[in-house]
């Protein structure tokens, strides 16, 4: 049972940190920090992904001593039982030998000793290159303690030694020092610094035709990009290593390479590939017998398997992480990630044993950004925990962790930071303890805290970090009932995820870590909690520029939300607003914007030539999303129309109820749906009134977003289409049935009168496809294969002869050789991924991703010979010239739903058009 304490910390202004007398770094301590604990959610606050920090510190390998001229093997250690027989060194050379045995046995403490007499020796001698060398060794051996000003005078003053030097004589040992500068540099978080050395070190190299040397530079430098969040720049970089090393003997450099190919492939969504590569980095550390490259490597393979969601997998590597890793920081980062899996599966006996051992190891951890994170990280695992627990009702579990506990770590991180001089970590941390304060309740406090972190993440140029400050000002301002400033607040959250976004359209190599996989939890609460807000503040009195800036940030957050689909800018280009194109060309049109809030569904609707109106829906987003799944379940059955009835009767009284008279005054005869979360997995055209089905009475179709690319109708254009077929699934995707119906398909496409290249089995090939797209001009592509739409880009893809074509090449499929973008592309045995609430962002990003104008897709896989006769009126309609795409869908539709055989729902409505709807 969780302990209640009440009290609060002392200003926030005056936080600091106390170290015990005790072995180790210490234990923080605050004075007058009791706490009084409230139930809350921890989903608000942004959890850094733990599973990439590695990177800040995953360097060639461990690090290893440079050498000296003549004396040391930077690549030979001595067995530990050996350091029990040396004897007490006289002579600089034997200190630096023995200085390098007790770094390499992790005695860093006493590595500086035997390393300061080393170059007290040397001074004496005058031996300035050796000196600048074990100068070099010291600022290493002192990085491992986190001593950074003792480093950072070691390694600045064995620098000025060689620049004095003859500069052929000594190009090797500054190449070695300005490497270990570069280290520093990463570990301080000073990435651009690191990534400019690096480059140095490998201009030296290259000079001095040191092949080895150069791969070191290249893979560090690769790390740099990383930690910057060039991710592509970093797998090119990577990937040129590798090949480069492919053909030579296993090596440090060699394993080093893939492991962190592999964590940057894992970070741009290339999952397999990123297997493969860990797998062969773990390969060969083995044979090499490294440990601290086998425990990096396993580290790695349990983040890619919890990124493919085997959380067994996952948390058997990191258990053999910690057994195999001699790294205090590795082993605590593996626990760190297995504690937050059991956390999310609320294994609580399971945390309760993790927890203390977590905390032993934190404090023991060398001072670095990383480790910092470590702290913040469990800090907030240990809140999580609690309001876990507290949620559980049980007696049963205590994690025997206070909040004050958690207040402590955090303020012991924030001095951490100052100490580095590290303005991002100490924001960050800063931001956590402020997010303490608000769980409870005490506001200034948390905004003074908040607002101090968000001046030190503006001014050390962290967005990233930036926008959950300003996020988190918003609550706060918000729970104060300070509504302007809270909109202020939100705004410009907002506005710096925007600014995120700008970032990835400018330069397509950025990707932000941690925006991308932390977007459910802290990317798009900031948009709908930003939408209630602005709505709240109406007061009652509907204001349409309020309602203009809801709708347009519910079409942000779908956009981010294809951006973070893709990890990169989806939608650019010439636009026009749905409202111009409804006003203006198609005036019987009516735009619904669903928008699924925490406690009631807003629907915001744009009748032609009316301002913009809304209605509100008093429901949780639990009992809607409830309400959703159960439908969605029974659409696909032909014997549930009962059932699809009453469910689809509540959602039609959510979203059309109210307005029903007003359409049919107005002439409306097409609804236009840009649909909110898991609305997005239904067909508009099931909705029922009681008596009608909704494509009983309106065409309908789907927009990604407010705005249309290029809207032109295809009345007075030639249909010229290519045609593409499966008729059996490739070898290895026998879950998919056989489609021998696709024949008469392409028939009923031909009979209508549309002209036609056709691609059948075996000449249906990604190659194949892309060709005939560049060589003659088609305004239609329509693929007749099984396909699978996911909220999980490696899992949305359709199947062509040789296996499956991803969505992600869709861009370079369909606008082959720079012609003119597809008017209609039609995937008509397609299926949204079972058990996937968001499965239809995969769809919204097919559609996107192929730059067509229109596409036409089903949700989910249907009778094939509904599915030809669905295709065959389709298109006889749409050859007609006289009606709109959506009203050409409607159409057949109807025909559908009035053959005896297929007027249930689970047969015409799986159909929807995405896009122009002209």
């Amino acid at each position: 049972m969780l302990m209640t304490k009440t009290t609060k910390i002392s200003g926030a202004n005056s936080l600091k940190v106390k170290r015990q007398k005790q072995p180790g770094r210490g234990s923080p301590s605050l004075r007058n920090a009791p706490w009084r604990w409230q139930k809350t959610t921890l989903d608000q606050f942004l959890r850094l992904p733990l599973y990439f920090l590695i990177a800040l510190l995953c360097i060639l390998g461990s690090p290893v001593l440079a050498k000296v001229a003549g004396s040391i093997n930077s690549s030979s250690q001595l067995p530990i039982n050996n350091l029990t027989s040396l004897a007490v060194a006289t002579d600089p050379a034997s200190l630096l030998q023995q200085g390098k045995v007790l770094y390499n046995t992790g005695n860093f403490a006493k590595a500086v000793e035997v390393l300061q007499q080393a170059v007290q020796a040397y001074k004496q001698q005058g031996e300035t290159l050796r000196l600048a060398a074990t100068l070099s060794n010291l600022s290493l051996a002192y990085q491992q303690l986190g001593a950074w000003s003792q480093a950072q005078q070691a390694i600045t003053e064995s620098l000025n030694l060689l620049k004095k030097e003859d500069e052929n004589q000594n190009l090797q040992i500054f190449a070695q020092s300005l490497d270990i500068q570069g280290r520093l540099q990463l570990r301080m978080g000073q990435s651009e610094a690191a990534l400019a050395t690096w480059q140095q070190t490998e201009k030296i190299y290259k000079q001095v035709d040191n092949k080895s040397g150069v791969v070191r530079s290249l893979i560090n430098q690769a790390q740099a990009w990383r930690t910057q969040g060039f991710y592509p720049r970093s797998v090119k970089t990577l990937e040129e290593v590798s090949q480069t090393l492919k053909s030579q003997p296993d090596s440090i450099e060699k394993t080093v390479s893939l492991r962190s190919l592999g964590d940057a492939l894992l970070v741009v969504g290339d999952l397999e590939k990123s297997r493969q590569a860990l797998e062969e980095s773990l390969r060969i550390a083995r044979n090499l017998q490294s440990s601290a490259d086998i425990g990096a490597s396993l580290f790695s393979l349990g983040n890619n398997a919890r990124k493919q969601q085997d959380k067994v997998k996952a948390i058997v590597y990191y258990q053999q992480t910690v057994e195999a890793s001699p790294s205090p920081l590795t082993k605590v980062q593996a626990q760190l990630n297995h504690l937050d899996l059991l956390i999310q599966d609320q294994q609580w006996l399971e945390v309760q044993t993790l927890l203390p051992l977590i905390e032993s190891q934190l404090h023991k951890l060398p001072l670095s950004r990383a480790s910092i994170f470590a702290q913040v990280n469990f800090s907030q695992n240990l809140s999580k925990v609690k309001s876990g627990v507290l949620q559980a009702s049980s007696q049963n579990y205590y994690s025997g962790f206070s909040t004050k506990d958690s207040a402590l770590l955090l303020a012991s991180a924030i001095q951490q930071s100052r100490n580095l001089g590290d303005k991002r970590a100490e924001a960050y941390a800063l931001k956590s303890l402020g997010g303490l304060y608000e769980e409870t309740r005490q506001w200034s406090e948390a905004q003074d805290l908040t607002r101090q972190g968000l001046a030190l993440a503006q001014s050390s140029n962290a967005p990233e970090i930036t926008y959950t400050l300003q996020w988190q000002l918003g609550r706060l301002l918000w729970a104060e009932k300070d509504i302007n400033s809270a909109i202020a607040a939100y705004d410009a959250a907002v506005e710096t995820l925007q600014s995120l976004r700008k970032d990835l359209v400018v330069n397509k190599d950025i990707v932000n870590q941690d925006v991308q996989f932390n977007f459910r939890d802290s990317v798009e609460p900031i948009y709908r909690q930003s939408v209630e807000l602005l709505l709240k503040s109406q007061e009652g009195k509907p204001d349409e520029k309020i309602l203009e800036k809801a709708r347009q940030r519910i079409e942000a957050l779908q956009l981010a939300e294809l951006d973070d689909f893709f990890r990169e800018a989806c939608l650019q280009g010439q636009k026009v607003t749905l409202d111009q194109v409804v006003d203006q060309d198609n005036p019987t049109a009516a735009i619904f914007y669903p928008i699924i809030l925490e406690k009631e569904l807003q629907v915001i609707v744009k009748i032609p030539k009316q301002p913009l109106q809304s209605y509100t829906t008093p429901i949780s987003h639990t009992e809607v999303e409830k309400l959703l799944v159960e439908l969605r379940k029974n659409l696909v059955n032909p014997t549930a129309t009962k059932a699809v009835q009453t469910h689809s009767h509540e959602v039609y009284n959510w979203l059309l109820k109210p307005i029903e008279s007003q359409l049919q005054k107005s002439g409306v005869d097409t609804l236009v749906f840009v649909l909110d979360g898991p609305l997005r997995n239904l067909p508009m055209a099931a909705l029922y009134d009681g008596k009608q089905y909704l494509v009983e009475k309106y065409a309908i179709a789907l927009s990604v977003g407010l705005q249309l690319l290029d809207p032109k109708p295809l009345v007075q254009q030639q249909l010229r289409a290519i045609t593409a077929g499966l008729t059996q699934p490739p070898p290895g995707f026998s879950k998919f049935a056989p489609l021998l119906a696709i024949k008469s398909e392409f028939d009923g496409i031909i009979k209508a009168g549309v002209s036609t290249t056709s691609l059948l089995d075996k000449d249906f090939k990604k190659k194949n496809l892309e060709n005939e797209i560049g060589a003659a001009s088609f305004n239609i592509v329509h693929l007749a294969t099984h396909g699978q739409f996911s909220s999980r880009l490696e899992d949305t893809f359709i199947l062509d002869f040789d296996g499956e074509i991803n969505v992600k090449d869709f861009d370079t499929l369909f606008r082959s050789q720079g012609k003119t973008i597809v008017e209609l592309l039609v995937l008509s045995a397609c299926q949204t991924a079972t058990g996937d609430s968001r499965a239809a962002l995969g769809l919204a990003g097919a559609a996107v991703r192929a730059g067509a104008r229109s596409t036409v897709a089903s949700l989910w896989q249907i009778d094939d010979e509904s599915t030809a006769m669905f295709v065959s009126a389709f298109y006889r309609e749409l050859k007609s010239g006289k009606i709109s795409k959506a009203e050409a869908i409607h159409r057949a539709q109807l025909q559908l739903l009035k053959h005896p055989n297929y007027k249930a729902p689970s047969f015409w409505s799986a159909y929807v058009l995405i896009g122009n709807w002209l």
